[in-house]
């Protein structure tokens, strides 16, 4: 059975309890991270933590938890659930109050839910191993503050949904300027004659994880170029490759958006060197 970690206790899932008072469920207000491990190695674990804090800062969550403790909570969960390959979600809300009141109440005590979860192993950097997603595309519907990793994600749910129903893998979502924003649970790139591209970070777009330590890992190691600008819908169907990420998928290749191929439909060089590097360095943030 799962062992989480709720207000201080370790215990198992079944018998974690919430208040139904509690503002993560009544309003969805909470912040939330993945954290994916391998063996008990995580990766981006200050990166998210330091994003966790900034999210709970843009709402007015007061929990003031140092890196070490939060680390603390995530290799006890590990060490509880078999360590293997597991993604620690880590969940804050404003807490329960006495009544259902939009203002943020006074005097409450956040609520800090954690549980592990079993992931795929790593990705590895092999065409032969690697399945690339078939995704469908959507005009973001989403609110204007999409780097806030809120709890409340009814409409990427919706957006996921609607590509899901479909039989895809994702949906890629764009703006009323017919741009790129991201997916509905991933940052999203496209590859043209050699140079990766990613819209710029803003409020449409969440700052992920994985596209942080993509992008330093490239720039870095400087054999493959970056951009970070502006991209349109055309470009993505003319792209030479479009790839996904998130902290549990790393860089997932697309071979295929709304029916159509992605160049010649198949894995691309690009992806093949990128991985290579994201999983040569992932383990240094």
């Amino acid at each position: 059975m799962s062992i989480v970690y709720l207000d201080g206790s370790y215990l198992p899932m079944a018998e974690a309890k919430i208040s139904p008072m509690d503002r993560g469920f009544l309003f969805g207000d909470g912040i939330y991270e993945v954290v994916p491990s391998y063996n008990g190695q995580m990766v981006g674990f200050a990166p998210h933590i330091d994003r966790m804090n900034n999210g709970m800062n843009a709402i007015g969550i007061e929990l003031g938890w140092s890196h070490q403790q939060w680390k603390a909570v995530c290799d006890s969960l590990i060490e509880k659930n078999g360590s293997g390959n597991l993604a620690l979600y880590l969940h804050v809300s404003r807490g329960a109050d006495t009544k259902r009141f939009h203002a943020y109440p006074e005097g409450v005590a956040p609520t800090v839910f954690a549980f592990a979860f079993e992931i795929p192993p790593a990705p590895v950097a092999d065409k032969s191993k690697v399945v690339g997603y078939k995704v469908a595309t959507s005009r973001d519907l989403r609110w204007e503050r999409c780097q806030i990793k809120s709890t409340a994600l009814l409409g990427n749910v919706m957006h996921f949904q609607h590509g899901y129903q479909q039989g895809a893998n994702e949906t890629l979502l764009y703006n009323e300027r017919n741009e790129l924003t991201e997916a509905s649970a991933c940052n999203a790139y496209i590859v043209k004659n050699g140079v990766v591209i990613t819209p710029p970070l803003d409020n449409q777009i969440l700052p992920g994880i994985t596209r942080y330590i993509l992008l330093d890992l490239l720039r870095k190691d400087g054999s493959i170029p970056v951009e970070e600008r502006t991209v349109t819908m055309d470009e993505v169907f003319d792209a030479d490759e479009v790839w996904v990420t998130s902290s549990s998928k790393e860089i997932v290749p697309v071979i295929e958006v709304d029916g159509k191929p992605i160049n010649n439909g198949e894995i691309g060089d690009v992806w093949l060197a990128a991985q290579t590097i994201y999983s040569a360095g992932k383990l240094n943030y």
